[in-house]
């Protein structure tokens, strides 16, 4: 399939954002006319550098307010797409993006506008010159696709044909059925942008909240299936309108942005090559399968107060096991299966600089079904593998880097006890208490990236977002989960106006890192509390008014809720099952909740979870004063 990405998707100078296309492996780019125009270079220098980096320029765009306007003002929108005609020759670029028009449009004829179409194409002709019409959700007159492709069949010019746009369409939950009435060879163009599902207006939806695919509400996967069988054969190209993308590194966006379209190629590669319909002139090439992982193997965290996080966990009631064999800064501690990898951070273990934040997740390791296969897949999806030394008889363990800066290791499932854990001395643990969930903290201007890394590489799905109020503002929080729930992980982006830093993994600085935690599951959440009082475990505080809140609420046994309040314990409950958990101080950026479910409650205490952020915010105050 051959890819092409706007560079109005893309932050920096067009030189920049071509180099950036190319180095991420797009086959070509959407020139869009402000880059130009802003440009100290000439268009053939422009074509020069494109053809150097072995990158073709497949459309330029956009022309605006062309049709439906009186034969005066045609006639000047006729020299103006002349001049244009005349500069792409010299870009070398043979397809220019036409909307229909928003502005200038005083005649709702459709008779007038096929004319018009008509006209232009014997300008565009003499030029060698293709326009591809598209419809814009906000156009005057014309505002969806298949009125601009009446439009286009009536003007019956080889140099007139359409473009679909997945955001212009879809965001008018427009059917999709007339799609396949268009051949392939009359779309001109393809453009695909995923979006949240908001209610505003389409234009600033438009403007502002355009995701890559897989990051969004929509389903592409059906959409692209529809393109492929009608046969086009085109380029598969990004046209994404987003402040955080525009704003952020040039090279990163346009690698996630490759990802978006590896990601979407492969979810319907195998259905198109099963199908009868045309649609192989796209070319439609698979990615090594996954399955969604079975469970997590263990999480890993970085310290620099290893005396300050080991005594926490031995408050929980993990046991510490010993070091490894050739890591002596490594630990591990287990509580039955819930396997926890300390790593302390010191100078001589290779560290030379401190992270932002001392203590902090560094990784998890899921158990998925083929680790070569899903290792393969991550490569094929430009993730960056971790670098990791290890001995000649150590377990080849192989991962790579999340968006965030965190390390995700894929470990070959089975039922039996992991054998790296031999590494430290140990050939066996229990099945009590397990890894329950983790909960990461996302730099807000890639929040959208992690969703589509943990979608694309570990087959996760994203479920419906909700904003928890904090002292700092609201946090968004979405969980990514399989579907059997064996693992999930809740993602949080931190209101916090200068987020790089909120998990603590050395990328920018904030005086209040928001954390995140490592959830346990454990049979009785009330004698794992009584153990760690017995051992003095410093827990997070909850106010008395959550307790007098709680009872007004449930309707509490006395009993039960002096119990309750006599362990720290927070509880909630719906029409399932109930909720009980408890949290410890934050330790660096990271903290633990011991969790305890009752029938099928399948939350996470959603409506605790504004004590717990003031509560930590009002320590974190305190420790700053």
């Amino acid at each position: 399939m051959r890819t092409s990405i706007a560079t109005v998707c893309l932050s920096g100078t067009l030189e920049e954002k071509l180099r950036a296309a190319a180095r991420a492996g797009f086959d070509g780019v959407e020139i869009f006319e402000q880059d130009l125009v802003v440009s100290p270079d000439s268009p053939e220098a422009i074509a020069t550098l494109a053809a150097d980096l072995g990158i073709s320029l497949d459309l330029y765009q956009p022309f605006r307010d062309l049709e439906g306007v009186d034969e005066a003002q045609f006639q000047k929108n006729l020299r103006r797409a002349e001049t244009k005609f005349q500069l792409m020759a010299r870009l070398g670029i043979d397809t220019i993006l036409l909307c229909s028009n928003v502005g200038t449009a005083t005649i709702s004829d459709d008779g007038v506008v096929v004319e018009q179409l008509r006209r232009l194409g014997d300008l565009a002709d003499r030029h060698r010159v293709n326009i591809a019409y598209e419809a814009l959700a906000w156009g005057r007159f014309v505002s969806e696709y298949d009125h601009a492709w009446d439009l286009v069949k009536a003007a019956d010019h080889p140099r007139i044909g359409t473009c679909l746009d997945s955001f212009h369409i879809l965001s008018r939950n427009t059917d999709l059925s007339r799609i396949a009435e268009i051949p392939g060879d009359k779309i001109f163009f393809l453009q695909l942008a995923d979006a949240p599902a908001l209610t505003m207006d389409v234009l600033s939806w438009s403007r502002h909240h355009r995701v890559f695919p897989g990051e969004g509400a929509w389903d592409l996967s059906d959409f692209l299936t529809r393109i492929a069988a009608t046969g086009y054969t085109g380029p598969v190209s990004l046209e994404v309108f987003n402040d955080s993308f525009r704003q952020g590194d040039t090279n990163r966006t346009a690698v996630d942005g490759l990802r978006s379209l590896r990601w979407l190629e492969a979810s319907i590669a195998d259905a198109s090559a099963d199908s009868a319909a045309p649609g192989s002139g796209l070319d439609l090439q698979p990615l090594p399968e996954v399955e969604e992982p079975r469970g997590i193997n263990y999480v890993e965290l970085s310290t620099d107060d290893l005396g300050a996080l080991t005594r926490q966990m031995h408050q929980l009631g993990f046991q510490f096991i010993g070091y490894h064999r050739s890591k002596p800064h490594v630990q591990l501690w287990l509580r039955g299966k819930a396997r926890i990898i300390v790593s302390e951070v010191t100078e001589e273990a290779g560290t030379s600089s401190a992270p932002v934040n001392p203590t902090f997740l560094r990784g998890i390791g899921f158990e998925v079904a083929d680790s070569k296969s899903a290792m393969e897949r991550a490569a094929l999806l430009h993730a960056k593998e971790v670098p990791r030394d290890q001995a000649h008889n150590d377990e080849v363990l192989r991962g790579v880097f999340a968006p965030d800066g965190s390390e995700v290791f894929f470990h070959q499932f089975n039922e039996t006890t992991p054998a790296w854990i031999r590494e430290f001395g140990h050939d066996h643990d229990e099945q009590i208490s397990h890894i329950e969930h983790v909960n990461l903290a996302q730099p807000s201007n890639h929040y959208d990236e992690a969703v589509l890394f943990y979608t694309s590489l570990l087959a996760l799905h994203a479920q419906s977002s909700q904003d928890v109020p904090s002292p700092s503002g609201l946090v968004r929080s979405q969980v990514m989960s399989s579907t059997d729930g064996s693992v999930r992980m809740p993602l949080n982006v931190s209101p916090q106006p200068n987020a790089e830093a909120v998990a603590g993994r050395g990328i920018g600085s904030v005086a209040e890192p928001y954390p995140e935690h490592v959830a346990v599951a454990c049979e009785d959440v009330f004698h794992a509390a009584a153990t760690a009082l017995s051992r003095g475990l410093d827990f997070l505080p909850v106010p008395q008014n959550y307790y007098e809140d709680l009872d007004s609420r449930f309707d509490l046994d006395p009993e039960f809720l002096q119990r309750l309040q006599a362990h720290h314990v927070l509880y909630d409950r719906d029409e399932h099952g109930e909720f009980l958990h408890f949290y410890t101080s934050t330790i660096g950026s990271v903290f633990f909740e011991m969790i305890e479910r009752r029938g099928d409650y399948l939350g996470f205490g959603a409506p605790d979870a504004p004590v717990r952020l003031a509560a930590q915010h009002r320590k974190n105050v305190q420790l700053s004063a």
